[in-house]
């Protein structure tokens, strides 16, 4: 019996409040009480009711609520509920930060995280079980494309859970960011098809004049080894380059070649031979634009570490060896500049291909939809690693959905102006997919087996390492908190079902390739957690944020070629120019490079998310601890990058977005 003060917070955005009445119950240790319809959430962003309950409830357990239809029924987002009063020890917190839609009554139990194991007396089974009951017929996997991991089910946004799709400030951006960039494609897209490139300084007139010191750089240095070398290290795709542990067998060297061997095994021998190997694309069907075919090559690049941190090309072949065919032209630095230019732009044009697909697409976005869907499906929102994860996941599925059914669908971006579209790019997905491994989504183990975590010229491998660090670090304290054996680990029996939903379902049975299917310890979830927190933050900023200053000036990243590959050296710029996209193709390049690469102004900070999921002070701690290490480890990159010619951005925890949202 008694006073219970009840304050109720709603969603900041323009549409979140409800002119309908909600209904509202106390659940408490000794039962429940029925407040009635004394709720009506019209957009205001904290309520305060005052209530006498006759009943003791004891510590409270749940709030329920229902909103109920009037003559038209408004969505309600609910940030969180808390209570004070009789029992309560305080105030009492019940997260939310969802949707609140048709009459259905939903259950927000208090936010203390839970395991199964933290609950002996069985007070919340009911409610974790009928919550993934639910939260299954919601969040159902997809298919998309035979032989690639799964995606959520649904062919556009629409199709989403409500709780998924962008708020109204990100749509608004999206939408009307997307309809400028359109509307000036279209007006000025429709004169470059009556205008031809004729040198390389044309693509100027597709330059983007909000364009990036670096952009600026590389359009004036593109040409320069050491930049092309550089790009393997810390451009846009720095996930290829390996060091050589032999030279490799595709590498057909003449007998006239025998100096370029000596210096190559030279190299090797010192361990400063490093190799791009774009084998994935072999045998990729070109595509065919506006009745023009275009070239897929699949080179490799031989380069070396020089003792000042610089990565040089040595030779360039540009397709494999064919059986009973003469052995593929190799192109040197010391071969006219010309030709030697050309080898490098086709490199460029590979490496696009790859990392749009591979490391953007499909380690980036797609890997981050598998882990969210899967932690929807398996985890309740009362376990703590639902509420260490969930804030990682925001908008990705939406972002994903948009992005198969624009960029990589039938008729979408792909199809129109790149040169693995029209099923090409599909075919790379799948050989990706086939090709995915543990290891290389946890940077300690990839860079150790790509022979990188000595390279002090690597400036993603260092930044990646410490950020990997910071964030193992907060996940270790977090796991500790609620975890305090390794029995307790494998006792969960909603965290092996998390795994084993990953791994063998979303993933479609990557175990083989070392993903686990069970959790048998504490370190074991600690790293599987941090791949987790990594690949939707890290590892997708790392390929993302490279676009706009590495892709803004088309020729060091042509979306597409429109010769073959060349057979001699007898190499013009008209060849050059000729090789390269359209005006119409290249502005279309630079209008979708400029439109997803550029900063979200809606972006939220690794480790900054203003959802409070967890009640308890321990957790809270450990966050605030963890912004702290950011913020030290991002004045840290600040303070190196002062001293640097190329500063290095794309890890700095300011820099990266706490989820996959572009």
């Amino acid at each position: 019996m008694g006073k219970y003060r009840i304050r109720v917070a709603t969603g900041d955005s323009l549409l979140a409040g409800s002119s309908n009445p909600v209904q509202l119950w106390l659940v408490g240790e000794h039962g429940e009480k029925d407040l009635g319809k004394i709720l009506r959430p019209i957009r205001i962003r904290e309520v305060q009711l005052e209530v006498e309950v006759s009943l003791y409830l004891g510590r409270l357990l749940l709030v329920k609520l229902r909103k109920h239809k009037s003559l038209v029924g408004f969505d309600w987002f609910c940030k969180w509920i808390a209570v004070q009063g009789p029992g309560t020890q305080g105030e009492a917190f019940f997260p939310c930060y969802r949707w609140v839609q048709g009459n259905e009554i939903i259950c927000l139990p208090e936010g203390t995280a839970r395991t199964v194991r933290d609950d002996p007396q069985n007070q919340f089974k009911k409610h974790r079980e009928k919550e993934l009951e639910e939260r299954r017929k919601v969040y159902r996997w997809g298919f998309w494309k035979e032989g690639l991991i799964l995606p959520i089910a649904g062919n556009t946004q629409w199709d989403l859970p409500r709780n998924e799709r962008f708020l109204e400030d990100k749509d608004l951006d999206f939408s009307l960011s997307l309809a400028k960039v359109l509307k000036d494609l279209a007006l000025k897209g429709s004169l470059d098809l009556t205008n031809s490139v004729r040198r390389l300084e044309d693509f100027n007139k597709v330059f983007p004049q909000g364009k990036t010191p670096l952009a600026e750089r590389v359009r004036n240095c593109w040409k320069d080894d050491a930049l092309f070398g550089y790009q393997f290290l810390n451009g846009a795709n720095p996930m290829l380059l390996r060091r050589s542990t032999s030279l490799p067998s595709r590498l057909v060297l003449p007998p006239e070649m025998e100096d370029l061997k000596t210096q190559l095994e030279k190299e090797l021998q010192t361990g400063s031979l490093f190799e791009a190997d774009f084998s994935l694309l072999d045998g990729v069907k070109p595509n065919v634009i506006i009745f023009k075919q275009q070239y897929v090559a699949a080179p490799l690049v031989m380069l070396k570490l020089q003792p000042d941190g610089r990565l040089l090309p040595m030779v360039i072949q540009l397709q494999p060896p064919r059986n009973g065919c003469p052995p593929p032209v190799l192109f040197l630095p010391s071969d006219p500049p010309m030709a030697w230019l050309l080898a490098k732009t086709w490199v460029r044009s590979s490496d696009f291909q790859l990392h749009q697909l591979q490391s953007h697409l499909l380690r980036g976005h797609l890997i981050a939809e598998v882990i969210s869907v899967a932690t929807m499906r398996s985890l309740p929102s009362l376990h703590p690693i639902y509420k260490l994860l969930i804030p990682h996941f925001r908008y990705t599925m939406e972002i994903n959905v948009l992005a198969r059914s624009n960029l990589v669908s039938k008729w979408g971006i792909f199809d129109l102006v790149v040169s693995t579209g029209s099923g090409g790019h599909v075919d790379i997905l799948q050989r990706a997919t086939a090709g995915l491994t543990y290891r290389s989504f946890c940077p300690p183990d990839d860079l150790a087996d790509r022979g990188l975590l000595d390279v002090k010229s690597s400036l993603y491998g260092q930044d990646a390492l410490r950020l990997w660090g910071v964030i193992s670090r907060y996940v270790e304290k977090m796991v500790s908190l609620f975890y305090k054996s390794d029995g307790a680990v494998k006792d969960d029996p909603e965290l092996q079902a998390w795994c084993r939903e990953i791994t063998e379902t979303g993933l479609q049975g990557a175990q083989d390739r070392e993903f686990p299917i069970s959790l048998e310890s504490r370190a074991q979830l600690c790293h599987f957690i941090t791949m987790c927190i990594f690949t939707c933050t890290g590892q997708h900023a790392s390929t993302h944020q490279g676009q706009l200053d590495w892709y803004s000036w088309i020729p060091n990243g042509p979306c597409t070629m429109q010769k073959p590959p060349p057979i001699s050296k007898d190499v013009t710029e008209k060849d050059i120019v000729d090789s390269l996209p359209s005006l119409h193709q290249a502005r279309t390049q630079k209008t979708f490079i400029k439109f997803l690469g550029r900063r979200q102004p809606v972006m939220v900070a690794l480790g900054h998310h203003k959802e409070n999921y967890f009640s308890d002070p321990g957790p809270q701690a450990v966050l605030k601890q963890f912004q702290e290490e950011l913020a030290a480890l991002d004045k840290e990159i600040e303070v190196r990058n002062a001293g640097l010619d190329l500063p290095y951005e794309y890890l700095r925890p300011s820099m990266v977005e706490n989820s996959v949202t572009i």
